[in-house]
């Protein structure tokens, strides 16, 4: 599915897969050995809520991007480390987690504010 993410005038497009799932969810990227920089996976949750994510199992560093309902980007956990336990949390209620390849939300500008379109 595209998803683009608008930052300083500019488009950032990523083609993502959608965890809709409980199971599909739980899954996530885990046990994957790379990651396309124009891919990702988005995480919605129906209603909005507090989330917070691990990495068990997940072999590659990821860019975690918390989005709100009116689609702002609450916060970024950049580079998250390859099969920690340490959750990682959204600050405050969001409706989806966004996953992008490690280093690629500074490499593109991408910060907390910016917004983010997808087909839900």
């Amino acid at each position: 599915m595209p998803l683009t993410i608008s930052s300083k005038g500019k488009k950032h497009r990523f083609v993502v897969e959608v965890a809709r799932t409980v199971d599909e969810q739980a899954m996530g990227l885990m046990n994957r050995s790379s990651l396309d920089p124009d891919r990702g996976m988005i995480f919605p949750f129906e209603p909005p809520r507090e989330a917070s994510f691990w990495m068990k199992n997940t072999l590659i560093p990821l860019d975690m991007i918390f989005v709100r309902a009116d689609g702002s980007i609450a916060n970024i956990e950049a580079n998250t480390v390859p099969l920690s336990l340490q959750p990682v949390y959204s600050a405050g209620p969001v409706a989806a987690v966004l996953e992008i390849a490690g280093g690629r939300s500074a490499e593109l500008g991408i910060k907390a504010g910016d917004k983010v379109d997808w087909a839900r």
